[in-house]
């Protein structure tokens, strides 16, 4: 008897109207479609969203396009590390069925100047901690992710929950789309607990240790918690303790409530509490996050 082994070839699309198209000829034959949107530089957290998103639907696609709506500081657009070729062959080997790209120009064909976006604000849940350190950087998500979805159409959506703030405000645009349903994927770290990150490439080796402090730091905040701690003020200098390290800036170590998102730290003890960590190290910035009532 022989066995055949079919082997799938992921379709490339330059184009978002391509992509468009085939999305919807995918539904049009009964799939289902799963979509994670990336801007390159992939690693093996993309690569679980796209595991998860393959195996919950019919059809799996993805998206590589480094937004610079989303870039404040334009020195970031420029390190932010690019390495299409192996982005694609990571894609393929997990099992994505089609990665599409584009240009600014292509996802706003609108506009002739594309100075004049009209940029989408990011909504309530963009208020404080991101905002506060990258103005305009959420607003710029919510703006291209806006477009990606329409591209796309309904479907499943992945996001990382590292992005925590980021997956509030998708998780607002959706709701008022109707689309797609969003499905935030755990964290996925590093042996030493680092949450992965494009942007780890950047780090030299005693950059690298430095950031090895920010989980234990997410971690105290969770003892804290558990030991019956429930005061913002005090969860935070949990935090704040684990990052006193010469060469790592704190932008913020602060507790909110997930379900109740305030711009600044709550004032009230917390029933439920997510702390969340922005650091600078050298020329790279981090973040991360920690549910601590579950």
């Amino acid at each position: 008897m022989q066995h055949v082994i079919l082997i799938t070839v992921m379709l490339h699309l330059e184009s978002p109207i391509d992509a468009k198209r085939w999305c919807a000829d995918q539904r049009s034959q009964g799939q289902t479609l799963g979509f994670v949107p990336t801007m390159g530089a992939l690693h093996k957290g993309h690569l679980s969203l796209v595991t998860r998103a393959r195996a919950q639907n019919g059809i799996c696609c993805a998206s590589i396009f480094i937004n610079p709506l989303q870039f404040e500081d334009h020195g970031d657009f420029d390190a932010y590390p690019r390495d299409t070729e192996s982005d694609l062959a990571l894609l393929e080997a997990q099992g994505c069925d089609m990665v599409f790209m584009g240009s600014l120009g292509e996802f706003f064909p609108e506009v002739s100047d594309l100075a004049k976006i009209d940029i989408l604000p990011a909504g309530p849940h963009g208020s404080g901690l991101e905002e506060k350190f990258r103005p305009g950087h959420l607003d710029g998500v919510r703006t291209i992710v806006e477009r990606l979805f329409r591209t796309v159409g309904p479907s499943s959506a992945y996001f990382g929950e590292k992005d925590f703030q980021q997956t509030l405000v998708v998780s607002d645009l959706a709701r008022e789309m109707g689309y797609p349903n969003i499905v935030v994927c755990p964290t996925v770290r590093e042996d030493s607990g680092l949450a992965l990150s494009s942007r780890n490439v950047r780090l030299s080796p005693d950059e690298k240790n430095l950031a090895q402090q920010i989980y234990p730091a997410l971690l105290a905040a969770r003892e804290a918690w558990q030991s019956g701690e429930r005061s913002p003020d005090r969860l935070s200098a949990a935090m704040t303790g684990h990052l006193n390290h010469d060469g790592l800036i704190v932008e913020y170590a602060e507790v909110r409530d997930p379900t109740h998102w305030t711009a600044q730290l709550p004032q009230t003890p917390l029933e439920r509490a997510q702390a969340l960590i922005a650091v600078r190290i050298g020329s790279v910035r981090l973040i991360d996050n920690l549910r601590l009532d579950q």
